[in-house]
């Protein structure tokens, strides 16, 4: 199959510059990364096929080359480092190393950090690598998000090895460097007139080969465990919040550095509030004699308290009451949401025959007691009187 123009494949014309190409490619990336379509091969393939397009178009030698010659520029026995056609050569090789590109445009992209390669677990020194991060789930209630809570969780993960204390190799013995890459943990070899820099076969990238590992953990420094942490949750935490905790993800490869572990929240839905950031919502349903003739009402509000509303007399549904301050706290300040209440005017159901005489005999006596219903026919009959009805 042929390929496609790399300016079409990451959706730039021609006259692009630098910037729009960055950014052009940092969309894609972050839509087709192997990490938010796994198992999907077509994303997986389309993710190759721009990164295949960026590594040419952001360098400008190799831009000019394929702007001039296509594809074809490229491609294998082109005349062994000089320009297509037998022009002059490009001068230094050139390096299409992904690592590098991600580098250069997502440096935190996925947890990234500093070190060696980056989070992902490229090469370090000693053949150490960092250790992933992990993610844990908690559901909270409402109430402990108002006030905080302290938990125990237990998380699986991977400890660092106390029998070789992470080193991967048997007691007296140590690594040894790799004897393919020479420590770097990366080959090269001649494609065209271009260098192409790959992984190390023997070492994966570590740089360094364990002759003799150890055999509590098979050579990887570490192994697996259950492990109980202490984790604080603080007052005001809202649905989705992300707690952090340094350190207390899997180990590194090999003595590498350890990861973080994510806490992400969420919070259960609560029997009367709604929640909208630092505010609560009560809906309380009002009789209607209370909501004709005014009264007071109890209310619960979230520290498990009461709180007295007085409703005025001829209150309507939907007809709000502000009580200051009686929310959520706010994260990390000592600033509180308030709490109001809907009134939801409740019609009598399963009415005695007495009851029934006696709504009869008010409405007779009813006089400008409904002016919303009673405005509202009356602009219906002018309404149909202009249709003459």
């Amino acid at each position: 199959m042929a390929k496609r123009d790399y300016y079409e494949v990451l959706g730039v014309g021609k006259s692009a510059d630098e910037k729009e190409l960055k950014v052009a490619f940092r969309k894609l990336a972050k839509q087709l990364h192997p990490d938010a379509n796994p198992g999907d091969k077509t994303a997986e393939a389309k993710f190759k096929e721009i990164n295949e397009a960026y590594d040419v178009l952001k360098d400008p030698q190799k831009r000019a080359a394929y702007d001039r010659f296509g594809h074809q520029a490229f491609e294998g026995g082109m005349g062994g480092g000089r320009g297509p056609g037998g022009g002059a050569g490009f001068g230094p090789d050139f390096n299409s190393s992904m690592s590098d590109i991600f580098e250069d445009l997502f440096g935190d992209f996925m947890g990234g950090g500093g070190g060696g390669r980056g989070r992902r677990g490229g090469r370090g020194g000693g053949g150490a690598s960092r250790g992933a991060d992990l993610r844990y789930n908690m559901e909270i209630s409402l109430t402990e998000a108002f006030s905080g809570k302290s938990a125990q969780i237990r998380v699986p993960s991977s400890v660092s090895c106390d029998v070789c204390k992470g080193t991967g190799a048997k007691a007296g013995s140590s690594p040894k460097t790799c004897a393919t890459c020479g420590g770097q943990g990366a080959v090269r070899s001649q494609s065209g007139f271009f260098t192409v820099e790959r992984t190390c076969p023997a070492c994966q990238g570590r740089g360094q080969v364990i002759s003799d590992p150890c055999s509590n953990c098979g050579g990887q420094g570490r192994v697996n465990k259950e492990r109980t942490l202490s984790v604080n949750i603080p007052a005001g935490v809202e649905d989705g919040t992300r707690i952090r905790l340094a350190g207390e993800g899997e180990a590194g490869l090999r003595g590498g550095p350890t990861g973080d572990l994510y806490i992400f929240l969420s919070v259960r839905p609560h029997e009367f509030f709604q929640r909208d950031g630092a505010d609560l919502f009560c809906k309380v349903p009002v009789s209607m004699t209370s909501a004709a003739m005014g009264g007071e009402i109890e209310v619960p509000t979230i520290d498990g308290k009461k709180a007295r509303v007085t409703v005025p007399d001829g209150t309507q549904t939907g007809k709000q009451f502000r009580l200051k301050g009686k929310g959520m706290p706010v994260l990390r300040s000592a600033q509180m949401g308030d709490m109001y209440i809907q009134v939801s005017v409740e019609t009598p159901v399963n009415l005695s025959r007495r009851q029934k005489e006696l709504l009869k005999e008010f409405e007779k006596e009813a006089r400008n007691n409904s002016p919303e219903s009673e405005g509202f026919f009356a602009k219906a009959k002018a309404f149909w009187d202009g249709f003459g009805g």
